[in-house]
């Protein structure tokens, strides 16, 4: 024993209080928050997204986990729809090849308002929202990355009470080795239906789950002024997960919103949206039409979307600043 140790004063009790609190600081794991919060105004573009086999409008999007997906159709018809991806770490972008008649163009997808992926016993399969009643109102690809081609497997009927049912978006709420859970989403309500792993047709009945209120959300802090009767449109749908939050676009115009919905896997009735965290771009280049199409949180937690613009200048990019955890 060193000399005087013995004669070492005991801590008083401020003391051990204090070493307390302090070691309890250290040992305690810091968590990430919710997402990142505040408002958010601006984006990077990663690829443009042109026009091809006649089709001049940008539609759905998914996003996975090295491409983001984007539909192309022909919006005064709907007769006929093509498939793009695009890498989010370089932007290369791909038109994708229809693997069943050797095409790049498919005449099932209707509006393909809005994409959908799923793993299916390994296999990568796409769901495609037509915004069309009947047997083909959901229709399931099966996708060959290595290829880029996707085979028509499927198709569904949606059904409310009953009765034909168009959705404009859908995203994957949950899934396990037996059935595939979605979020379906037609303007400002939203639906919960459930198919079979490995389903190929059937009629989906999807019952109501809760509605958003859009009236008075803040973007920034403040309400958007007539945003309810100045003919602002509902887009796709995003979901994370990782965070159990939807990404909702309208748009109206060179005007696009993205309003953020928490906790939507336990949500009901009506629920309102994130006030700390808003998106909106007001294009001064694209004046006439500035239109976020479908959103999805992708590579680095970014939150990715595509759009229609003027002049053909339709493209992918990403909001500047935004991090999802």
């Amino acid at each position: 024993m060193l000399k005087g140790l013995s004669m070492m004063r005991p801590l008083s009790r401020f003391t051990r209080v204090l070493s307390s609190i302090v070691c309890a600081a250290l040992m305690t794991p810091i968590t990430a928050s919710a997402a990142t919060t505040g408002y958010f105004n601006t984006y990077s573009t990663i690829a443009s997204i042109p026009p091809v086999n006649g089709a001049s409008t940008t539609q759905g999007f998914a996003v996975g986990s090295t491409y983001v997906y984007s539909v192309k159709n022909n919006n005064s018809t709907d007769a006929t729809a093509s498939i793009y991806r695009t890498r989010m770490d370089n932007g290369s972008t791909q038109l994708m090849t229809n693997g069943d008649d050797g095409t790049t163009v498919a005449t099932y997808m209707g509006h393909g308002n809005d994409l959908v992926l799923s793993t299916i016993n390994g296999v990568t399969h796409m769901f495609v929202v037509t915004i069309k009643t009947g047997s083909l109102s959901f229709v399931k690809l099966r996708y060959d990355s290595a290829t880029a081609k996707y085979f028509k497997v499927g198709n569904y009927t949606l059904q409310v009470g009953g009765v034909n049912k168009p959705m404009a978006g859908a995203k994957i709420l949950s899934q396990d080795a037996s059935n595939i859970n979605f979020l379906f989403e037609y303007e400002r309500s939203f639906y919960r239906g459930s198919i079979p792993l490995t389903a190929n047709s059937g009629v989906i009945n999807l019952t109501y789950d809760f509605n958003i209120d859009v009236a008075n959300a803040l973007v920034n802090g403040q309400k958007v002024s007539a945003i309810m009767t100045s003919g602002y449109v509902h887009q796709g749908l995003g979901y994370y997960s990782g965070n159990d939050s939807i990404y909702v676009p309208i748009t109206h115009a060179n005007v696009s919103i993205v309003l953020v919905y928490r906790n939507v896997s336990s949500a009901s009735g009506t629920i309102t949206s994130d006030p700390n965290t808003s998106f909106k771009i007001v294009s001064s280049s694209y004046p006439t039409q500035f239109e976020v199409e479908g959103v999805g949180v992708g590579l680095g937690g970014k939150l990715y979307f595509n759009t229609n613009r003027d002049n053909n200048a339709d493209g992918v990019h990403y909001f500047n600043g935004y991090t999802a955890y």
